[in-house]
C-alpha cells in the first residue's frame, strides 16, 4: 500500500475531536490527489464515516459548478445515512424549490440544519467525512472560495461533527479562499512532502503493479515467450522511480502502458520508456506520454508519419480542448470524421484516456496533464530548469478552437429547425417533455455546438464584426438557437453567451452586429422565463409582442405562426425597463447597486434582504436575520458589505459574496 502515512495522518484529523474542519491537501498535477480522495472515500465508507463526496471536472456539466453541489451532497447523506434522511425529506417538502435558492441557504438547510438533528439523534462519536475532490476545477473562481468559507464555518460548530478534506492544485483563487480563513483549516503540501517517502511510495506502487502485468502476461503466452521472474529487475524499478519522482502519473500511466497488450510485449514497451532516460529528454510529461504516442508512428516512412500526426491533431486535439467531453458517436459528427477513423486512432490511446465500450458515453481524459503535454507551448524540464522546442504530436490550440467554432456552426446550420422536436402544441410546457424526445431530436453534437460554439471563439483570441459568419448564423438561427436552448434547460445560459460575443466585436465594422446582438439580449431579458418554460412560445407570443422596430422581430417575421391571426399591435420600441426581479413576497422599501454595478441590494417589508445579479436578474442570496421590516439597504465603498437597516432597531452588517452576517448592531 502507498501513501500509508499520509492516509493515516488523514484518518488521524478525521477522528481528532479538537481537530481543524478543514484539511486541504494540495499539490502540484500529478502528484497523486484525485487517487487520494478516492483511497479515502472506500475507506470511510466502509467504517460508515463517510458523509458524501463531489469530484469536480471542469466543463463536465454539473461537476464544474455549483448547480447540483449541495443537492448532491445532500442525496448521498440521505443515502447513506438512514437517519439523516427524514430531515433532509422535511427540508424539500418544506421547500420544493431549495435545489434554485441562494448557495447558503441550500448549504444551511440541506446541510447544516440535517447535520445539527442528526448530531442529536444519533449521538454519535465519531465524524462524518465529506471529501471534494479537485477544487481548483470549480469554474467559477468565487465558487470555489464559497464553499471553502462556508465549510469553514463548521469549525465554529463543533456539535455538528464535519470533517471536510478538500484536494486541489494551488491556484490562486484556492489560496486566497484559505488565506481568507486563516485558523480553521490544517494543510499539507503533496509536492513539498519530504523526497524519501514519495520515492518509497512510487516504489512500492510499481513494484506491485509490474508483478502484475508479468503475471497477467505470463499466464496468458507460453512458455518460451514468458517474462523472466526477476522481470523487471531492481535497476530498472530504480530508474523508473527516479523517472516518476514526484508524480504519481508517471507511475501510473507507465504501468497501464506496459499492461495495454495492443501495443506489443511489457519488456518491449519498457524499453521504449527507458529510452528516454538515456536521450535526455526535456521534461517528465515527455517521458511519460511520448512513448506511448511514438508506437503510433514505429515503423512508419516519413509521409505516413506526417500523416498519422495529423490525423492524431484532427481528433485527439478537440478531445483535449473541449468544452465537455462527447461520445465517439458526437465527435465524429462534430469533427466530420468517420466513426471507424477515431475508434481506429482511439484503439492506441487506452493509456491516456478514458475510452468507453460503449459509443454513446463520452470519452474523456485519464488525467489532465495529457492536455497539458499536448497543448503547453513549451517544456520545462523542472530538473534542469530548461526548455526546449515543441514535439512532434504538440496541438495547436487557438487552430483547434478555430475549426471548432467552424463544425460547430456547420453542425447548427445544418440541424436546427423550428420546432425540432415536433410538439406543434406552441403551449407544451417544457417539463413535460421527456429527456428521449429531446434527445432524439436534439442529439448531442447539436447540444454542444449551441452551449459551447462562442466558448470556442472567445479561445481563439479573434474578434467578430459585421463580414463574420457569426452575424449571418444569427441572422437565420438565432430563435431555432434559443429553442434548443430551452429544451435541454440552459436558456439561461443565452444571456451570457451573447453578452460574451459583445465583448468580442471588432473595435471598426461591427455596428449592424452589435445592434443585432443588444437587442437579442433585451428581447432575452424580458422573456426568459417564457423562453425557459414553454419553448415554442418564442415564435407565437414572444415574437408577436416584440417591438416592430426591433432588429430580431424584423429578422423572424416570417416565423410567426400562420394560425394567429388577429396580431397584437406591439410598441414601436423597447420600454426602458430592463429586468423585473421577482422574489419579494411584500413591498420593496429600499434598492441599491453595488459599486461596480454588477450586483442590486433590495430590502423588504418580509423582513429579508435580496441580492441579486444585475445582468441577468438571478437572486444569488436571500439575507434572513431581521425580526421586522428592514427599510434600508447599502453597500459598503469596495462592495464586500451590504448594512441594513430594519424595524427591530437593528442593523446588520453581511458578506456580499457568502451572505453571512458579521455584525449586528444594536439601538
Amino acid at each position: 500500500d502507498t501513501r500509508v502515512d499520509l492516509l493515516q495522518q488523514i484518518q488521524e484529523w478525521a477522528s481528532d475531536p479538537h481537530a481543524k474542519a478543514l484539511f486541504w491537501l494540495n499539490g502540484m498535477a500529478g502528484t497523486g490527489k484525485s487517487t487520494i480522495s478516492r483511497t479515502i472515500c472506500r475507506q470511510f465508507a466502509q467504517s460508515s464515516q463517510l458523509g458524501s463526496s463531489f469530484f469536480f471536472k471542469r466543463g463536465e456539466a454539473y461537476r464544474g459548478n455549483l448547480s447540483r453541489f449541495f443537492t448532491t451532497i445532500a442525496a448521498q447523506l440521505a443515502q447513506m445515512h438512514p437517519v439523516i434522511a427524514p430531515h433532509i425529506k422535511s427540508v424539500i417538502d418544506g421547500d420544493p424549490n431549495i435545489s434554485g435558492k441562494a448557495t447558503r441557504e441550500q448549504f444551511d438547510k440541506l446541510i447544516k440544519q440535517p447535520l445539527g438533528h442528526m448530531s442529536l439523534d444519533a449521538r454519535r462519536l465519531s465524524s462524518l467525512v465529506f471529501v471534494i475532490d479537485a477544487l481548483d476545477e470549480c469554474d467559477r473562481d468565487e465558487d470555489a472560495k464559497l464553499i471553502i468559507n462556508l465549510f469553514a464555518c463548521c469549525t465554529k460548530e463543533p456539535a455538528l461533527k464535519l470533517r471536510v478534506l478538500v484536494t486541489s492544485r494551488p491556484e490562486l483563487p484556492i489560496r486566497l479562499g484559505f488565506n481568507a480563513v486563516e485558523g480553521t483549516y490544517q494543510d499539507l503540501i503533496l509536492h513539498e512532502i519530504p523526497p524519501n517517502i514519495i520515492e518509497h511510495d512510487i516504489t512500492t506502487f510499481l513494484e506491485h503493479e509490474l508483478i502484475r502485468i508479468k503475471t497477467e502476461y505470463n499466464l496468458s503466452v507460453s512458455a518460451e515467450r514468458r517474462l523472466p521472474s526477476d522481470w523487471p529487475g531492481e535497476n530498472n524499478i530504480r530508474v523508473l522511480v527516479k523517472m516518476a519522482i514526484p508524480l504519481f502519473i508517471f507511475a501510473a500511466t507507465t504501468c497501464r502502458f506496459l499492461a495495454d497488450r495492443r501495443y506489443g510485449n511489457p519488456n518491449k514497451q519498457l524499453k521504449g520508456v527507458l529510452d528516454f532516460q538515456t536521450e535526455g529528454q526535456a521534461s517528465q510529461l515527455d517521458a511519460t506520454y511520448l512513448p506511448i504516442l511514438n508506437r503510433l508512428i514505429d515503423g512508419l516512412s516519413t509521409e505516413q508519419q506526417d500523416e498519422v500526426i495529423e490525423r492524431f491533431r484532427g481528433i485527439v486535439g478537440p478531445i483535449v480542448i473541449l468544452a465537455s467531453p462527447l461520445s465517439t458517436v458526437a465527435l465524429g459528427e462534430i469533427l466530420g470524421v468517420p466513426k471507424d477513423e477515431i475508434d481506429d486512432l482511439l484503439d492506441w490511446l487506452h493509456s491516456v484516456l478514458s475510452i468507453p465500450l460503449s459509443d454513446q458515453l463520452p470519452v474523456r481524459l485519464l488525467h489532465l496533464s495529457f492536455r497539458d503535454f499536448l497543448v503547453g507551448p513549451t517544456k520545462q524540464d523542472t530538473k534542469r530548469g530548461k526548455k526546449q522546442d515543441k514535439h512532434r504530436f504538440w496541438v495547436d490550440e487557438k487552430d483547434t478552437h478555430r475549426k471548432m467554432v467552424a463544425n460547430c456552426l456547420r453542425v447548427m446550420d445544418s440541424h436546427l429547425c423550428t420546432d425540432i422536436c415536433r410538439l406543434s402544441k406552441p403551449g407544451t410546457n417544457r417539463l413535460s417533455i421527456t429527456v428521449a424526445v429531446v434527445e432524439s431530436h436534439v442529439p448531442s453534437e447539436l447540444q454542444y455546438a449551441c452551449l459551447y460554439w462562442v466558448h470556442h471563439i472567445q479561445q481563439t483570441k479573434m474578434t467578430i464584426d459585421d463580414s463574420n459568419k457569426v452575424y449571418t448564423f444569427l441572422q437565420s438561427h438565432f430563435l431555432r438557437w434559443l429553442e434548443v436552448l430551452s429544451l435541454i434547460g440552459r436558456a439561461s445560459e443565452s444571456l451570457n453567451i451573447i453578452k460574451m460575443l459583445r465583448l468580442l466585436l471588432s473595435p471598426e465594422g461591427s455596428r449592424s452586429l452589435d445592434a443585432f446582438l443588444q437587442d437579442s439580449l433585451r428581447l432575452i431579458q424580458a422573456n426568459l422565463a417564457t423562453i425557459d418554460a414553454t419553448p415554442l412560445q418564442i415564435y407565437s407570443s414572444i415574437l408577436a409582442f416584440t417591438p416592430k422596430n426591433s432588429l430580431v422581430r424584423q429578422a423572424f417575421q416570417g416565423q410567426m405562426p400562420e394560425w394567429i391571426s388577429l396580431a397584437p399591435e406591439p410598441e414601436d420600441h423597447w420600454d426602458q425597463c430592463q429586468q423585473i426581479l421577482e422574489g419579494h413576497k411584500y413591498v420593496v422599501n429600499s434598492v441599491c447597486f453595488s459599486p461596480d454595478g454588477t450586483l442590486v441590494a433590495s430590502s423588504s417589508e418580509d423582513k429579508t434582504v435580496r441580492i441579486w445579479r444585475s445582468d441577468d436578474g438571478a437572486c444569488v442570496q436571500e439575507l434572513k436575520g431581521h425580526t421586522s421590516s428592514v427599510w434600508s439597504v447599502a453597500f459598503s465603498p469596495d462592495g464586500t458589505l451590504v448594512a441594513s437597516g430594519s424595524g427591530d432597531k437593528t442593523v446588520r452588517l453581511w458578506r456580499s459574496d457568502d451572505g453571512a452576517c458579521v455584525q449586528k448592531i444594536r439601538d
